[in-house]
This record gives structure tokens, C-alpha cells and sequence, in this order.
């Protein structure tokens, strides 16, 4: 059984920041690559970044620049640090992770519940 949790969303004003965090618990015997989606209203839900293993990160094109994706290996944990937010950020975030788990030493996808970002005056 592995979980997900995130925290860390809330409202904030354009320009502002926020950092998220995703917690992942469980039986893991490894953690592969880890990511954030988002899905605002009426849309499909987004690739925003990415990172491995290895530290090598990925970003949808929006946020280059602004937000930073980065994880604690010791603490099965991945971050994302948004700066200078707008108003078109809103969406509901989700991590997102590739675990080994200890049963079996299968691979598999799990989600985080999500957190919801609001980015207005």
C-alpha cells in the first residue's frame, strides 16, 4: 500500500508564491520519476514538470521560469515552487510517481488527492 500527499495549495494574489509538497508513504522499495499535473476547470488535466531519479527535470512550456520542481530522496518527497503565479495557474495540482514497491518489486503509478491553487486579486 503506498499513499500520496500533497499540501501546501491555497490562494494567493498574481505574482505571489507558493510551494507544494507531496509526501509519498508505504511500502516503496524505490521511487522512479516523480511529477506534478494540473487540471483547471473545463480542461484536461496538464503535464507541468517533471524530475527523475537522477534529478533531471522537465517543464511544460507556461512555467519555465517561474516554477521549480525538486525532491528529498531521504524524504520520498517532491516539491514545487511557484513564483510569480497568474491568474491562468489555477487549476487543481497533482503529484504523481513511478514506485517500486517491496511487494513483488512492481512497478506502478500512483496519485496524490490533489490540491487546489487559486491565483486571483
Amino acid at each position: 500500500q503506498v499513499q500520496l500527499v500533497e499540501s501546501g495549495g491555497g490562494l494567493v494574489q498574481p505574482g505571489g508564491s507558493l510551494r507544494l509538497s507531496c509526501a509519498a508513504s508505504g511500502s516503496i522499495f524505490r521511487i522512479n520519476a516523480m511529477g506534478w499535473y494540473r487540471q483547471a476547470p473545463g480542461k484536461q488535466r496538464e503535464l507541468v514538470a517533471t524530475i527523475t531519479s537522477g534529478s533531471i527535470t522537465r517543464y511544460v512550456n507556461s512555467v519555465k521560469g517561474r516554477f521549480t520542481i525538486s525532491r528529498d530522496n531521504a524524504k520520498n518527497t517532491v516539491y514545487l515552487q511557484m513564483n510569480s503565479l497568474k491568474p491562468e495557474d489555477t487549476a487543481v495540482y497533482y503529484c504523481n510517481a513511478e514506485i517500486v514497491t517491496t511487494s513483488g518489486l512492481k512497478t506502478y503509478t500512483y496519485w496524490g488527492q490533489g490540491t487546489q491553487v487559486t491565483v486571483s486579486s
